[in-house]
């Protein structure tokens, strides 16, 4: 159990295929918590909004006694289910009463696909040495357990992954965790104090910190994430998977999700969204109503947004375009903004997975400066850093009037013709700086959008990039044309140190 297939790739984010031994789950996938002794919304329900996997509680089970034989005789033949282990009730309230070996003994007894040992989880700890506890600790409940994982290879086994807000010990304990090869499944814990806090961007920081010291062949979970405007930016750095009881502890409390913010029920005129629910009340309406019909409602509703989210981000992977979709949701939050900040800064892990060939070729988006992240556009800097000179003089066109492909330009085509046998030839393109003109029928060269206003950060670093291009590359002779009106009119200036 655990084999792992990667169907498409984008970004660091892919849609995967996960062999359990109920059948295969598709990735990015999210596991809704039930909450064995509560139920807001039956496992029925969630089953109809289109959910064949969820979580539960091994712990709780075992306490109250709730599963008499095999777990799917209770949720289901036909569902993949994940036991956590009862570590969320270490967190909220300090130790449980029950061992590591107790709970992962139990949880093989009872069959489920996925199951994760009793973890110690670091939270809000802000001291680095009762962190390292919860680390070493955690490590340590890992190989107590070894042999009754390797006895029970029928379930895939989770190993968390501890450390909190400090980067160093996320990565020491995501090394740990990967060496055990016993365990196919990894799991960052601990997030759940940082989304409430809005600390995205540690967050970001935090799983980038994981996933870059773990096997690309494991499967990864982010345990809590629950809330949707912040499931792509994981899926970008390479989270499969989520879990979350978001859902109902929102709704009991009056909340309602959107795929961009949460919202308090008694703050909506309207309702923003065309679920089942949405279509058939208004706000006013569900705040009429008895509590427990009020919360199950709200719970579906957030359910399915959701799942929405997780379809566009699987989308988006197989467009290509999720840098585009994560970039067009940071502008929707301060803090969603920041972790897209530090994403950018990660533009190098971002390429190491993104894939060179993304089947149908589709243009690509370009807004502001920031979009110079891109994988595509880091490579064409890498590949115009290598270029060969062929003549000792250049000549450099502006691209404002010009079309794409520029080989195929008529302008582009007159000048060529008088020009080609003395110069090298190229296009002075925003975020791109320099394109030559040979190979610019290529990917991404001639496959691109941009705005007709341009930011004046991406002019200023369009010109440093071909002032920086045309020193190392010795030319004694550099003209322009074409380029007096043109927004990059500025490389003009470049021209007066050459002959």
């Amino acid at each position: 159990m655990g084999d792992f297939e990667t169907k498409d790739e984008d970004l660091a984010g892919r849609i995967g295929l996960l062999e359990t031994k109920t059948g295969k789950l598709e990735t990015p996938a999210f596991f809704p918590v039930i909450n064995p002794s509560r139920n807001d919304i039956t496992v029925e329900e969630i089953k109809n909004l289109g959910f064949k996997n969820f979580i539960t509680n091994a712990f709780i089970l075992k306490k109250n006694n709730l599963i008499p034989d095999k777990i799917h005789q209770i949720y289901g033949k036909d569902s993949i289910i994940m036991l956590d282990s009862g570590a969320y009730q270490i967190l909220e309230y300090g130790e449980i009463e029950i061992s590591n070996r107790e709970i992962v003994t139990y949880e093989a007894s009872i069959e489920p696909d996925i199951g994760v040992f009793l973890d110690v989880p670091t939270g809000d700890i802000d001291d680095w040495d009762e962190a390292k506890r919860t680390v070493d600790l955690t490590i340590a409940r890992g190989k107590e357990v070894l042999d009754i994982v390797k006895e029970n290879q029928n379930v895939i086994w989770v190993h968390p992954i501890q450390g909190g807000s400090f980067l160093d010990l996320v990565e020491h304990s995501a090394r740990q965790a990967d060496a055990n090869s016993e365990f196919s499944m990894l799991a960052l814990g601990s997030p759940t104090v940082l989304m409430e806090r809005y600390k995205y961007a540690t967050l970001t920081k935090a799983i980038y910190a994981a996933k870059r010291n773990v096997s690309r062949g494991k499967v990864f979970h982010l345990f809590g994430g629950g809330v949707p405007h912040l499931i792509p930016f994981a899926v970008a750095l390479g989270v499969d998977s989520f879990d979350s009881a978001s859902y109902a502890i929102f709704a009991r409390d009056g909340r309602y999700l959107t795929r961009e913010r949460t919202y308090r029920l008694d703050d909506l005129d309207y309702f923003p969204c065309s679920c089942p629910v949405c279509s058939r009340y208004d706000p006013k309406e569900l705040m009429e109503m008895e509590d427990k019909q009020r919360t199950k409602l709200l719970a579906l509703h957030n359910l399915w947004k959701i799942k929405e989210e997780i379809n566009y981000v699987k989308q988006a992977i197989k467009e290509g375009r999720l840098f585009e979709y994560i970039q067009q949701k940071a502008y929707s939050h301060p803090a969603l903004y920041s972790a897209f900040r530090e994403i950018i800064k990660m533009s190098e892990y971002l390429e190491k997975y993104d894939p060179r060939v993304k089947g149908e070729i589709k243009g690509i988006m370009l807004f502001d400066h920031n979009s110079a992240a891109r994988p595509e556009l880091l490579r064409h800097s890498n590949y115009i850093s290598k270029l060969r000179t062929k003549k000792q003089k250049a000549l450099v066109i502006c691209a404002d009037k010009l079309s794409s492909p520029f080989i195929s330009d008529p302008k582009v085509k007159s000048i060529r013709a008088k020009n080609e046998k003395d110069y090298d030839i190229y296009v002075a393109l925003p975020f791109y700086g320099i394109v030559p003109v040979m190979p610019s029928e290529s990917f991404p060269m001639a496959q691109f959008e941009m705005p007709e206003s341009i930011d004046e950060e991406t002019i200023n670093n369009t010109i440093a990039f071909i002032k920086k291009f045309i020193e190392t590359k010795n030319y004694k002779e550099v003209k322009f044309q074409e380029c007096e009106k043109s927004i990059l009119s500025h490389v003009m200036s470049i021209y007066s140190g050459f002959g």
